[in-house]
């Protein structure tokens, strides 16, 4: 007994007493609050388990693409993934079928080039001619970085960098084939549009690694560059010069509304394109063939490749995405100069911040149309053959890009907010499936054809419910109910779409309460981040510290468990109940943290913003009385 309660003992019998009492309480508080977290724990394991064999006996499935498969991705997911439990079955199973859907993806790749073996992350299962030697593919690079950002070992992800910013991919240009529908050569990094660095900023802000970091920062820089130089409008006199162009396939897109009112507007070789017949020409792989045909494609060869346009398009998506690599840029060199006092540094985070705050202007100032109150496409200002500087008034989904990374001044958001209103409304992308692609009261919308007309695509919900969800948490003063609601709906609809023997695909119907169609168990979307970021709101920061805000419905769950998160080398473990003691009257409600096993911060409220400094190491202790 110290000498302190020896004093309160002789001076105050009663005080005493009471302290004894309180804090016998505070320890039985604490015991039953430790339990409760290694009891929740370790029924999120048994699900887990439970879920994985019911995976792996799934016959209907590609075969993995490395060395994880039923003998023993288990274990890798019951040391490496967070751990989720909610009380909505459907959502704790798809999110565990994701986690294991990602595993059969992760590939150990002997690169005959760089003499050296890297972890990579594949989207189509097998050798896919338009992918990299390895098999990986730069189209959803930027969703698998904020995914395989929460696995607890890190070296999986560096790998996965090394390989596209230092390895083979970063300098062997992506082989020409049936599928090379281009003629301008470029990497295999920059195959297909992607926001990789900003993804490597996100990651860093889970797995802090100052050392890695400052030795391949040089090689991030060299990627935003060939970004610069090959894919920016070089005509000074245009509208859109200096903004970033690609055609719509290498955005991930295939066929979009915006080229297609650009295709009709133009003369020349393009004169092919009209408002009668473009669905011939332009709506699926089907049709291509036909333009191919064409005496258009015949008189100017090279407008077309094999029938698809050469026709580049200013998107929000592509300018977004360098906007967001940047800004990141910015932010990387300036850690760096923080850590090392580089001086060089210093100057590039000023450059690039500087850069990414002149694209911002120009996409606000040309994309937003305020009279339509959203973001559209232009055609580039330089294209060889049809209109330039053309705007396609159609709202597409792509428009809310620039919110995924809050490229909205925070002091200018009652000018844009308008844009999320037609999100709700069945004119705009809100349909029983799903979300649409295109707004559904444009008399061109079609959600039949292998195109974004229409048709959902899980790659755009992705990047749609981010930015929904950092504009209800970064722009709205007060988050009603009806908006936390709106984005649970999409995430439930999503979940649907999975179906009873959980499976991802390439595309749904909107209109329909179906399942996914083309590729099985395919990499080319998120699903934990937005469980773990956009919906229960884990926000990860640079410091040493981070932010929690679900943005869940008050009434949608009684209970949801998130932990087994390893960030900045320390264990993370959620708990939130809408009632902790059955035994008294009335919810109590409670969300509570643990950071490596200690109870570190406790909210009353489920939405409020909860942020945890992550205590010194010698300050922690298991909170196990």
């Amino acid at each position: 007994m110290s000498e302190t309660f020896k004093a309160l003992r002789r001076t105050n019998g009663y005080l005493y007493i009471f302290f004894v009492l309180y804090m016998s309480a505070c320890s039985t508080a604490k015991q039953s609050t430790y339990a409760e977290l290694t009891n929740t724990r370790a029924s999120a394991v048994k699900t887990l388990n439970k879920q994985v064999d019911e995976f792996n006996h799934y016959d209907d499935r590609p075969a993995s693409d490395g060395h994880l498969d039923k003998q023993n991705n288990k274990a890798f997911l019951q040391e490496n993934i967070p751990l989720f439990l909610c009380s909505d079955s459907s959502i704790t199973k798809v999110y565990n079928y994701r986690w294991w859907m990602i595993s059969k993806h992760l590939k150990a790749y002997a690169d005959p080039y760089d003499k050296q073996t890297y972890w990579v992350f594949t989207e189509f299962f097998g050798d896919k001619p338009w992918a990299t030697l390895s098999g990986a593919i730069p189209c959803p690079a930027g969703h698998q970085f904020y995914d395989v950002r929460w696995l607890r070992n890190p070296e999986f992800l560096k790998s996965y960098t090394d390989y596209y910013m230092r390895g083979s991919a970063s300098r062997l240009n992506q082989r020409e084939n049936a599928n090379f529908l281009t003629y301008t050569s470029r990497p295999e990094s920059h195959h297909f549009s992607s926001w990789m660095i900003d993804g490597i900023e996100a990651f860093l802000k889970v797995h802090p690694d100052n050392d890695w970091l400052h030795d391949i920062l040089p090689h991030l820089s060299a990627h935003q560059q060939v970004w610069d130089s090959l894919f920016t409008v070089n005509e000074p006199a245009a509208k859109t010069a200096g903004m970033y162009k690609f055609l719509d396939l290498y955005d991930g897109m295939e066929f979009s509304l915006s080229t297609v009112l650009g295709l009709i507007a133009s003369d020349g070789a393009y004169s092919l394109y009209t408002d009668d017949n473009w669905r011939n020409y332009y709506l699926g792989w089907e049709t291509t063939g036909n333009a191919a045909q064409s005496q258009q494609a015949k008189q100017y060869p090279k407008a077309y490749r094999s029938g698809y346009p050469d026709f580049y398009m200013v998107r929000p998506t592509l300018n977004a995405y360098a906007y967001a690599n940047l800004l990141a840029l910015s932010n990387l060199n300036t850690l760096t100069y923080r850590n090392f006092a580089d001086l060089k540094a210093k100057n590039q985070a000023t450059k690039y911040k500087t850069r990414a705050e002149e694209l911002q202007t120009t996409v606000l100032n040309l994309l937003w149309n305020e009279e339509d109150q959203f973001f559209y496409s232009y055609t580039a200002g330089d294209n060889k053959f049809g209109i330039r500087d053309f705007e396609s008034r159609v709202r597409e989904s792509v428009g809310y890009t620039p919110w995924y990374f809050n490229m909205i001044p925070f002091s200018d958001n009652k000018k844009y907010e308008g844009a999320w209103q037609i999100f709700a409304s069945e004119k705009g992308f809100y349909n029983t499936g799903g979300m649409t692609t295109a707004e559904q009261q444009h008399p061109y919308y079609n959600e039949q054809a292998y195109a974004w007309n229409g048709r959902g695509w899980p790659f755009q919900n992705s990047v749609v419910y981010k930015a929904y969800a950092n504009y209800l948490r970064n722009y709205k003063s007060q988050v009603a109910e009806k908006d936390r609601q709106l984005l649970y709906d999409y995430v439930q609809k999503l979940v649907a779409t999975h179906g009873e023997k959980p499976n991802i695909g390439e595309w749904y119907i909107p209109s329909e309460k179906g399942t996914f169609g083309g590729e099985k168990d395919y990499f080319h979307s998120t699903f934990p981040d937005i469980i773990i970021a956009d919906l229960l709101g884990f926000e990860a920061l640079h410091e040493n510290q981070f932010m929690v805000q679900p943005l869940l419905p008050e009434n949608a769950w009684s209970y949801f468990y998130l932990g087994n998160i390893m960030y900045h080398g320390r264990t993370i473990d959620i708990i939130w109940k809408k009632d902790w003691d059955a035994q008294k009257q009335g919810n109590q409600s409670a969300l509570r943290i643990w950071v490596d096993g200690r109870l570190t911060k406790t909210s009353d409220r489920l939405n409020d913003k909860v942020v945890v400094e992550i205590p010194p190491t010698n300050s922690l202790a298991i909170d196990n009385p």
